[in-house]
């Protein structure tokens, strides 16, 4: 199957193949023929499986299919719960929308608002943003959602986590009763399930890749370690191995700061990022990344969503995390668009608790690896 047997217009099939997409992933596939007739979608899918463009393509076809809106009118809002992911969809809405005259803008908190009240006082057709700072522009009375059409909320089970619930409550107040609501996460956990049910009208219901099933492209492996020696094994894992390019991941923003210190001291060149950098330094820092001239990528799960690297070779967990299915959206940056990755993972003796619960929720045991320095 091709994109255009999904019935997309010659403008973003045309658009794809710029990008080098030619065959569309299964939530797109299932998705896109749906949110074209109209229906409202309840999609199970973990980050790596397209759904940005699983929802961004008939938006934009929809919304080009009627033609101009007049000045200032907002079609359609994609909430998304951090700065990182709101800037990837709003990237992916810039490439496949270009030949479309559709305008969008992206909002987001940590920043001055100065340049996004301009962009939004030229008139969006779309809008993408986190909870947080729309609400800020909404009270302030630059941002009406009236006339909202489409109403997207992406990463819902990431939103409940970090306690958007209210924030999200009082925007779907000001939205119309009237519109085509597409609702995606990675889990489909009761909290989510009566959220997805006060929102959604008998929904098209697309499951793909479950949380369980860890990417099968992704060779996994745990090395078994005191914790005091795991920043010498990372040294000797990144030096040893020939790994190009890593993701690592921490769980708090300080052990982060404290791993890309030592990095950079043996000569590997790391940054940080997590929720107590700037905007800039964020973007800085994933820019960097994604070309290659940083080596070392150390992040916090709530920073790592939206992290979309090209051929990521690597996810190395530096902590285990505390929930297993934090574990899945780890390593699931790697493995991605049929790319094989490995994900490496250091476990200490108190996180040996974390990851039974990994191995049971994939349902295979991490194969250990028993030789290595620090054994």
């Amino acid at each position: 199957m091709t994109f255009s047997d999904l019935n997309l217009i010659g403008t973003l099939t045309e658009a794809l193949t710029k990008k080098g997409y030619t065959t569309p992933t299964p939530i797109q596939e299932q998705s896109i023929p749906h949110i074209l007739e109209g229906k409202d979608i309840f999609g199970c899918a973990q980050t790596g499986t397209g759904k940005t463009a699983a929802f961004a393509l008939p938006i934009l076809q929809l919304i080009h299919a009627k033609g101009n809106t007049p000045k200032g009118v907002i079609k359609a809002l994609i909430l998304a719960p951090t700065r990182e992911l709101a800037l990837q969809i709003s990237e992916n809405f810039h490439a496949y929308g270009k030949g479309t005259n559709i305008r969008h803008a992206v909002v987001f908190g940590g920043v001055s608002q100065f340049a996004q009240v301009n962009t939004l006082k030229q008139g969006v057709d779309v809008l993408v943003a986190t909870p947080g700072r729309l609400l800020d522009l909404m009270n302030q009375g630059y941002i009406k959602l009236n006339n909202i059409e489409y109403f997207v909320l992406d990463e819902a089970d990431r939103m409940l986590d970090m306690g958007f619930i209210n924030d999200i409550k009082k925007i779907i107040a000001k939205l119309p009763a009237k519109k085509q609501t597409l609702f995606f996460s990675a889990t489909a956990a009761p909290e989510i399930m009566k959220l997805a049910n006060t929102l959604l009208q008998n929904p098209v219901k697309v499951t793909v890749t479950p949380v369980s099933t860890a990417a099968e492209l992704v060779k996994q492996s745990v090395y078994y370690v005191n914790k005091a020696d795991k920043r010498d094994l990372l040294r000797h894992v990144l030096n040893n191995n020939n790994i190009e390019h890593a993701l690592v991941f921490t769980r708090t923003k300080r052990g982060a700061d404290k791993v890309v210190k030592e990095l950079i001291k043996s000569g590997i060149k790391a940054e940080a990022i997590h929720g107590n950098k700037s905007q800039g330094a964020r973007e800085r820092a994933l820019k960097g990344f994604k070309n290659r001239t940083i080596r070392v990528l150390v992040a916090t799960d709530i920073a790592s969503r939206g992290i979309d690297v090209d051929k990521l070779s690597h996810v190395i967990n530096f902590e285990m995390p505390e929930q297993a299915e934090t574990y899945v959206h780890r390593i699931g940056r790697t493995g991605r668009a049929g790319e094989s990755g490995v994900a490496l993972s250091f476990c200490d003796r108190d996180e040996m608790d974390y990851l039974k619960d990994i191995n049971k929720l994939i349902k295979k045991t991490i194969e250990v690896v028993k030789v290595h320095p620090f054994a």
